[in-house]
């Protein structure tokens, strides 16, 4: 049977079957490459990542066909559900950064069933994989040169590039933690082997990192991430927490508290808040085990809180990502309504996806806060019922999004 897999939130790209066997046949290429199986993961994953970044400048796809040898005959192995969606996953397990934009199928390519993996030359490169910028060089993959990510950063630039990565024209170096940059992202960003082979200066690191452009002015990204003021030059980057004494914005407020600073300091602060005033209730059911129950489960307040600022929209607006705590809810509300893809009738369905703000989805991946993309809801949803709290409401506007959490009976 004919299966062509395709998820909602993966960009569809049109190739009809005499040229994917025109491209299978040809020798492999910086357009092609081909795998028996998928037992070379983290191979296809460098592939991937590598048409992504598309350094030939091609415009165009880049294909990926397993279930093929290296001459172009069918390794006679079977294309299963299992096979595309394992193919799929590699999309969102946030080892690719950006998060590339992938098509997997099964087709028919003369006479054989084989999986294709059909990957768009990516809006904002360098792309990685494991921290590392994968190339193609001919029918080769490459850890790219300097000079290569040099020419991949300076395409980006040329681009209509996502608010996050524009340039703040009135910052410098001098307004960036450098000294946080070096000793607390660095090691995080990239395995110890690639640091012990990279000998390039803080700002040719800040510039492949995205948290400059190439002549050193700081990003968004740069001023979220490592910015000394941030709201200096971003107004809304904080979040406001206000705890009220009922259920009405009219009542007292018992608590307040304005969470500036970086983005990691911002999610850790937030993070003890939430603790500090979530209740906890204890119970002896059936002899004398104490159960002991939150008001809320606190991983599930930490994946809307951090959707929130995730997904919040910085331009055009001067609102922070909003925490209230009430008597019987909690409303977080984050600036800017659907992106991309996503819209009020798909919004938090399983693998539905899109990033307004790509190089701070990549920036919050190598910190911790996000394991993996796309599942965040789900995830929060989940937690909630277990602790028999009310699923979490999404209401869905065009300037904001609501996330509401009801108390546990």
């Amino acid at each position: 049977m004919h299966y062509p897999f395709e998820l909602s939130n993966i960009v569809r790209i049109a190739m009809d079957n005499a040229e994917l066997t025109r491209l299978a046949k040809d020798i492999e290429s910086d357009r092609v490459e081909r795998k028996e199986s998928l037992s070379e993961k983290d191979r296809i994953c460098q592939a991937i990542c590598a048409f992504s970044n598309d350094l030939p400048h091609n415009n165009k796809p880049g294909v990926l066909f397993v279930g093929l040898k290296d001459d172009g005959t069918s390794a006679g192995r079977p294309v299963t559900d299992e096979l595309l969606l394992s193919l799929a996953d590699l999309r969102s397990d946030g080892r690719i950064q950006p998060m590339p934009s992938i098509t997997v199928q099964k087709r028919n390519v003369d006479g054989a069933d084989v999986a294709v993996v059909i990957v768009q030359p990516s809006f904002a490169p360098p792309v990685r994989f494991n921290g590392v910028v994968w190339v193609r060089v001919g029918p080769r993959r490459a850890v790219a040169t300097r000079d290569d990510e040099r020419r991949l950063s300076e395409r980006r630039r040329a681009g209509d590039l996502p608010f996050d990565l524009r340039p703040v024209s009135t910052a410098t170096l001098d307004d960036l933690q450098l000294d946080v940059f070096e000793r607390e992202y660095i090691p995080q960003a990239f395995s110890p082997e690639t640091l012990e082979q990279n000998q390039r200066t803080v700002v040719e690191r800040l510039t492949a990192l995205r948290f400059t452009d190439s002549s050193g002015i700081p990003s968004v990204l740069g001023v979220l991430v490592l910015g000394k003021d941030s709201r200096r030059f971003i107004p809304g980057a904080y979040i406001q927490f206000l705890r009220f004494e009922g259920a009405t914005l009219t009542d007292p407020i018992r608590d307040q508290k304005e969470i500036d600073g970086t983005i990691a300091e911002q999610l850790r602060r937030l993070d003890e808040i939430l603790e500090a005033h979530n209740s906890i209730s204890t119970s002896i059911t059936g002899g004398p085990i104490e159960v002991r129950r939150p008001e809320y489960p606190l991983p599930a307040l930490q994946q809307l809180t951090r959707n929130a600022v995730l997904h919040r929209a910085y331009e055009g607006t001067n609102a922070p990502v909003r925490v209230y705590w009430f008597s019987d809810r909690i409303e977080i509300h984050s600036p800017g309504g659907p992106f991309g893809q996503v819209n009020r009738e798909n919004f938090g369905m399983p693998g539905v996806a899109d990033y307004r703000n790509p190089g701070l989805a990549e920036v919050l991946k190598v910190l911790g806060f996000v394991q993996r993309f796309g599942i965040g809801i789900q995830v929060a949803q989940r937690e909630l019922t277990t602790n028999g709290n009310p699923p979490a409401v999404h209401t869905v506007e065009d300037t904001f999004i609501l996330a509401t959490v009801r108390r546990a009976k």
